[in-house]
């Protein structure tokens, strides 16, 4: 059960913010295009770091906690969707918070 711990927190975190675009409307998901563009420059900066400091033995991952799938560079599943799975929860909440505050403005939308 110990190998679902990584999977299980990214579960919550998604599951703590996708319920905003649901009942807040939020709109995050329905504007994919931008999602993408807002999250993969920063996924890939940061999973080259992974990859980079993996090759390099400064961290690991315990495969006892987690799947044992690997990508590219021998990064684990998990890993890949936390980068996708974090930036999107915050782009949920950001955006809720905006849809509850009404007036404020972020961003090219000013």
């Amino acid at each position: 059960m110990q190998k679902y711990g990584y999977l299980a927190m990214l579960g919550f975190t998604l599951g703590g913010s996708i319920w905003l675009e649901v009942f807040l409307k939020v709109g995050v998901i329905r504007r994919f295009k931008r999602v993408i563009l807002s999250i993969l420059p920063t996924a890939l900066f940061f999973l080259i770091w992974d990859a980079y400091a993996i090759n390099r033995g400064h961290w690991y991952f315990d495969k006892n906690q987690i799947l044992g799938i690997f990508g590219p560079f021998g990064i684990p599943l998990e890993e890949f969707l936390f980068f996708l799975i974090v930036p999107l929860a915050a782009l949920l909440t950001i955006e809720a918070v905006r849809t509850v505050k009404k007036h404020w403005q972020v961003g090219d939308e000013s």
